[in-house]
């Protein structure tokens, strides 16, 4: 025990550093100061939080040289501080408790200043991502001659958005890591789902027998399931966290760039697809896919070492050799969560491993339970088929992104619908015993789970169909191909709204909305028309997207300010067309978004002034609330 213990706080004081990072990384931003004198006296350091409804502390660090004093705001010799384009709020305050020295001449009352370090706070108010500028003088003297030097210095410092919103220099990721339920809740279901697979469900009892009877006490075999499922978790988490933790730590955002391309690139998706496709024919029947026997069985051979060790390896053996029925689940759920940040891949991963180790720990604790639990038999294999066809499904979101960024045109929406209700269909009949594999029992009778889960496939098949003739499916907006692929409609096509604009022949806007696909064409507009910029950083494997479009951006409060009051540029990061200069449109969009605005997730909602250089609102990232997002509109106007 009490080496457990010692491995414990030593892991608590490990983590506390990056937690520390973490929680500072998501408070303030760091400005640029310029010291107009080579060599001056103090150095300054500016920062800004955001306290909500426009209002924003900024902070003015001072480091003063040995050997020289500052002065606070009440003396004569004061610093100013002058900002260009924002409105100041209320006085400037001083957190530090100056020195009393001497006799001020002017007053004849006692003298204060600040040696080594000043602080100086002032509230401003601003818009969301605003870069303020602004001018800063300070009088700083020497101790022993008292010869007073002005130090004229610029600043600047790029606001940030609310806490729910995308994208800034120091928090580039907190609108989808609060606001993205959906992708840990669908982690969570995919955790659950992957224990009922056959190649982790008989593990179950015989694991937590092990533990329970293995041990010397029922409360020591508690602990050590307990462990176990610590370790799961950490085996599927520590490996994304790292990747994270060590870019952010480096000042770099590499995990950020690693998931985005990832999530948008046409090769790994593509390479996604046919990885979806063969675990599905595995699922179904086809053949068996299996681990190195090798590797397995040095993992098994390390679990026979006692304490912390063996059970480590346990869950390392449980890992390896569940991956044949969870590898594809884990794909699914990171590449769920590629379009919400940087952080978002660590925390689904988290629901899913925690999901998934939860029985373990569970049953442990109350081994009684595992008298209830059903016994391995054919229903395991039924399982296994249904996750068959839910691959094939999902595995076709990987093609139709790589259709979608490379412009192939395989699959338009129609096409894609069309898969999607035979898949489901054929589900559906599996499910009614009507259509059977090689390996399945056959069913005498359907059971009332079965109907149930039956008529929800079938109900969405018939939710699906009236799609084919241009109905919106909001439901499933995000998973399906956009309205501008749709080749038939009823009320027939309808012709592009942006035809000759730039890069309209392949990019297109919902709902036949007026806009641009080029920054400077939208800033020439907005100029001539004196109207507000709305810039939609977006992307074509972004969900998210599809889902604010479909959701919010149709609304009768949203759409016509849209259409009436705004210039709108959709910037495309994740578009593979090769433009001026051989470079891909995609990658010029978001090198964009990042530099200019902080934005590297999608989507990226911002409100520019007419010339496009002024921030009036945002970054906004994703959030389906109407009225929020009808206010975040009216900042502009």
């Amino acid at each position: 025990m009490k080496k457990l213990f010692k491995t414990l706080v030593l892991t608590i004081a490990l983590m506390l550093p990056l937690v520390a990072f973490a929680e500072e990384a998501n408070q303030q931003i760091i400005g640029e100061v310029v010291n107009e004198n080579e060599g001056a006296p103090v150095e300054w350091v500016v920062t800004a939080e955001n306290e909500g409804d426009g209002i924003y502390t900024v902070t003015f660090d001072a480091t003063i040289k040995e050997g020289f004093h500052g002065y606070p705001m009440t003396d004569f010799s004061a610093p100013y501080f002058e900002f260009d384009n924002a409105e100041v709020v209320g006085d400037m305050t001083e957190p530090l408790t100056p020195v009393e020295h001497g006799i001020d001449e002017l007053t004849g009352g006692p003298s204060y200043i600040y040696y080594d370090k000043a602080l100086y706070v002032q509230q401003i108010k601003a818009s969301e991502g605003q870069k303020v500028t602004g001018f800063i003088q300070a009088t700083i003297c020497t101790n022993d001659t008292n010869q007073c030097t002005s130090n004229p210095a610029t600043f600047s410092i790029q606001l940030p958005g609310s806490k729910a919103v995308v994208a800034t220099e120091e928090n580039n990721d907190t609108a989808s890591t609060v606001l993205n339920w959906s992708s840990i809740i669908q982690a969570i279901l995919w955790g659950f789902a992957a224990l009922l697979t056959p190649c982790v469900f008989p593990m179950v009892p015989m694991t937590v027998s092990f533990f329970v009877k293995g041990s010397q006490s029922p409360a020591q075999g508690r602990f050590r399931a307990f462990m176990y499922g610590f370790f799961i978790v950490a085996l599927y988490v520590l490996p994304i966290a790292i990747l994270v933790l060590l870019s952010n730590a480096f000042g770099t955002n590499v995990a950020g760039d690693i998931f985005n391309a990832i999530g948008t690139h046409w090769i790994p998706n593509l390479i996604f697809f046919v990885i979806f496709m063969v675990f599905a024919a595995s699922f179904l029947g086809a053949f068996e896919i299996t681990l190195p026997s090798s590797l397995v069985n040095k993992s098994d051979a390390g679990a026979d070492k006692g304490g912390l060790l063996g059970i480590f390896f346990m869950a390392l053996t449980l890992v390896l050799v569940s991956f044949s029925c969870t590898g594809p689940i884990v794909g699914s759920v990171i590449i769920s969560s590629t379009s919400g940040g940087v952080w978002m891949p660590i925390i689904t991963m988290a629901a899913f491993a925690i999901a998934f180790a939860l029985p373990f720990t569970v049953l442990a604790w109350f081994p009684a339970l595992l008298k209830n639990l059903p016994k391995s038999g054919g229903w395991l294999n039924s399982v296994k088929v249904v996750l068959g066809f839910i691959e094939v499904a999902l595995g076709l979101k990987f093609l139709m992104t790589a259709d979608q960024t490379m412009h192939w045109g395989l699959l338009d929406r129609e096409t894609y619908l069309a898969i999607w209700i035979v898949v489901f269909s054929l589900l559906g009949f599996y499910l009614l015993g009507k259509l059977r594999f090689a390996h399945d029992d056959k069913v005498e009778h359907v059971s009332v789970f079965r109907l149930t889960l039956a008529i929800g496939v079938f109900s969405f098949v018939v939710y699906m169909i009236p799609g084919l003739w241009g109905a919106p499916l909001n439901a499933i907006s995000g998973y399906i191909p956009p309205m501008s692929t749709q080749d038939y409609q009823v009320n027939g096509r309808v012709e592009n709204a942006n035809a000759g604009r730039k890069y309209a022949d392949f990019l297109h806007l919902p709902h036949q909305l007026d806009g641009h696909f080029d920054f400077e064409e939208a800033v020439a507009e907005a100029t001539a028309k004196n109207k507000p910029i709305f810039v939609d950083v977006t992307g074509h494997a972004c969900n998210n997207c599809r889902e604010m479009e479909t959701m919010v951006w149709s609304n009768d409060r949203v759409l016509p300010l849209l259409r009436e009051e705004f210039v709108i540029c959709a910037l495309y990061v994740d578009d593979m067309t090769k433009i001026e200069g051989g470079k891909r449109l995609g990658s010029v969009n978001a090198a964009f978004a990042q530099e200019r605005w902080g934005v590297n997730a999608q989507p990226g909602y911002i409100l520019l002034s007419p010339d496009g250089e002024t921030v009036l609102a945002g970054p906004r990232g994703y959030n389906t609330d109407i009225d929020e997002f009808v206010n975040f509109l009216n900042r502009a106007l």
